[in-house]
């Protein structure tokens, strides 16, 4: 099921941009909430991750744009170019991840809380914008 796909073309980019911007709110929040229930680095960590999610994001957009500049293309073909390298890049950042939870548990942990704000926040959006266009069909 593509959820997004029968959306107007203007409110991806929507999306996005207030993905990014509840992001930054939550992200700060959870920030502030940590330096009261967890060390520093926790606190740190909840901004790292916040920040490698939209950075992420990011990169996925400018790809995809790429991808939309080289013309006609079969699904298959431009689904293969998006997903390699977001696989790739996926899977460098939860190699890092898990690196720096090994080497600093409070950090790897407030990454990953931070990265799994910004989910939550972007699968909020989502919801929001389906069920203002009339939801799933």
């Amino acid at each position: 099921m593509h959820v997004l796909e029968n959306l107007p073309v203007n409110t991806l980019p929507q999306l996005l941009r207030r993905t990014v911007i509840s992001a930054l709110i939550v992200g700060f929040v959870g920030f502030v909430v940590a330096l009261f229930v967890a060390p520093p680095l926790g606190a740190l960590g909840v901004a790292i991750g916040v920040g490698l999610a939209i950075l992420n994001l990011r990169f996925l957009d400018h790809q995809a744009a790429r991808v939309e500049l080289q013309g006609e293309q079969s699904s298959k073909a431009v689904r293969r170019q998006l997903g390699g390298r977001t696989t790739g890049r996926l899977a460098v950042l939860t190699v890092v991840i898990i690196g720096v939870l090994f080497l600093n548990g409070p950090l790897g942990i407030g990454i990953v809380s931070g990265l799994v704000l910004y989910q939550i926040v972007f699968v909020i959006n989502v919801f929001r914008v389906v069920s203002g266009q009339g939801g799933i069909e």
